[in-house]
């Protein structure tokens, strides 16, 4: 029998040492059947302290991922072969896409018009699937410009909710976890007015059509309707604060120190309520005006949405029927409808068109909970969720959405413009994205070291009454953020 000299010896001894600190994956052509084998094998194999036991439940571990990662390259495949045969009908009938290469993420478009429409003709194509792969493909064709044009700055905790005023004076409404609701003045960023009636976490704030007065739902199971008058300060020069939308710098969460200062300079402040609404035994999360502003309603963690009447602050309808707790709660700009959302999956339509009849109906078209659903001015609800996704609606045939975006991140109070009809998406990830009432992605509000919001964006609220400062966002940062949004008309005409 040869016998090992001793340099080749302490060469395999240094060899094995070597591959008992190295644990690599490698992809085989055996079947399911042949891995554990093989994995027991490659245990045997190598000199390491682990228990038998740990290692072997390690190597299954690993070859689960490689079976995920498998699935994804078939899948892949699949798609790309789906993506040939459509680009081969096209270039059937003279027209060509430039976007088979799926290494490159997303599909690239031409700068003309007719490459532009087919490009949407692939988006509606493939609207209908569930895959995240191929929802990254979808592209815009055109860039909206945003622009920071103010913070405001001055709640103690985050913010959950914002809206702006109906009637002149224009003004800002927040509303936070701090026990206060502010208003701002929209030009300067001064705090105008302070709220601090309620007893919890101020979670709603909306403005009355055509009065002074204000609507607050809070955590101490009530929602208060106040009066205001404020009087707006001289507006300051602009400072110069613009970003690329191409600025996609990240940083990590941090601390902020100004966050443990005072608050806005000495402000009045309203302690009493006008009118204080009871009738919930739990967190009241959202409440709206009815069109006319001679109602309420409100959502609560109590499972139900009440109506009132302003005047008298009576209980007129107890709206019961959701499984889980309330999110939100929205009514329709010029009809009496109500739209509310909750933890339950589904949103419901409340119909109190007809005295005599209060229908309501059920949708169930996400898969988690839905944070808010809200009207826009045509004939359309638009709903988002936690399950990552939001859905718009046509109100005259509601069995299926008319439009899927499909989002990275859960959606937070979804807003959307009146005359441009354009939805603002807050989401968990602190991203604020924009995107047309047919799901093409318009723009993502610019984030980065030294502008943006720092935490969860909660809400978006659009105002259509201020060119310079259009748009306005919230979050967990503990401020408000006012923003200039212009469309290029070529996005506006689709």
């Amino acid at each position: 029998m040869p016998v090992e000299s001793g340099n080749s010896a302490a060469a395999r001894q240094v060899k094995q040492k070597r591959k008992s600190h190295s644990l690599s994956i490698r992809r085989t052509n055996s079947t399911e059947q042949d891995r554990p084998g093989m994995q027991r094998d490659m245990l045997e194999g190598q000199d390491s302290k682990l228990p038998m036991a740990l290692r072997s439940n390690l190597m299954d571990l690993f070859g689960q991922i490689e079976r995920e990662f498998e699935n994804l390259y078939i899948e892949n495949l699949d798609l790309r072969r789906e993506i040939d045969s459509l680009n081969e009908r096209l270039a059937g009938e003279g027209q060509t896409v430039d976007g088979g290469d799926l290494s490159k993420g997303a599909l690239k478009t031409k700068a003309s018009h007719s490459t532009s429409q087919l490009s949407q003709k692939l988006k509606t194509t493939y609207k209908a699937s569930t895959s995240k792969i191929v929802s990254s493909f979808k592209a815009t064709t055109s860039r909206a410009v945003c622009q920071l044009v103010k913070e405001y700055v001055g709640h103690r905790d985050g913010i959950w909710d914002l809206a702006v005023t109906r009637v002149q004076p224009l003004v800002l409404g927040t509303a936070s976890a701090d026990h206060c609701s502010m208003l701002w003045s929209i030009e300067t960023g001064k705090c105008l007015l302070k709220y601090a009636g309620h007893a919890g976490s101020v979670n709603s704030i909306k403005f009355h059509p055509t009065e002074q007065m204000a609507l607050t739902a809070s955590g101490d199971q009530t929602a208060h309707i106040w009066r205001y008058m404020v009087q707006l300060p001289l507006p300051q020069p602009p400072a110069d604060i613009s970003a690329s939308l191409d600025d996609d710098v990240d940083f990590s969460d941090k601390d902020e120190a100004d966050g443990e200062a005072d608050g806005p300079n000495e402000c009045p402040t309203i302690r009493i309520a006008t009118t204080t609404l009871k009738s919930h035994q739990g967190v009241v999360i959202a409440a709206d005006w009815l069109v006319g502003g001679k109602q309420v309603v409100t959502a609560s963690w109590d499972r139900a949405a009440n109506l009132y009447d302003v005047e008298t602050s009576e209980l007129v309808h107890a709206l019961t029927g959701h499984d889980q707790e309330l999110t939100h709660c929205c009514t329709h700009p010029t009809q009496r409808l109500v739209v509310t959302s909750s933890r339950d999956t589904t949103f419901r339509l409340w119909d109190f068109r007809d005295p005599s009849i209060h229908s309501v109906n059920v949708f169930q078209g996400h898969t988690d909970t839905v944070t808010s659903a809200v009207f826009t001015v045509g004939d359309n609800v638009v709903s988002g969720s936690d399950d990552r996704t939001v859905k718009v609606w046509d109100l005259k045939n509601m069995r299926s959405p008319i439009a899927t975006i499909r989002t990275d991140s859960a959606v937070n109070r979804i807003s959307v413009s009146a005359n441009q009809r354009i939805i603002a998406l807050p989401h968990d990830n602190r991203q604020v994205r924009l995107f047309d009432m047919s799901g093409v992605r318009l723009a993502r509000l610019p984030r980065s070291n030294r502008q943006g919001h720092r935490r969860m964006v909660c809400c978006s609220a659009w105002n259509e009454e201020n060119q310079a400062c259009n748009l306005f966002t919230c979050g967990f940062d503990r401020q408000a953020i006012g923003w200039n949004i212009n469309i290029p008309a070529l996005l506006q005409e689709k």
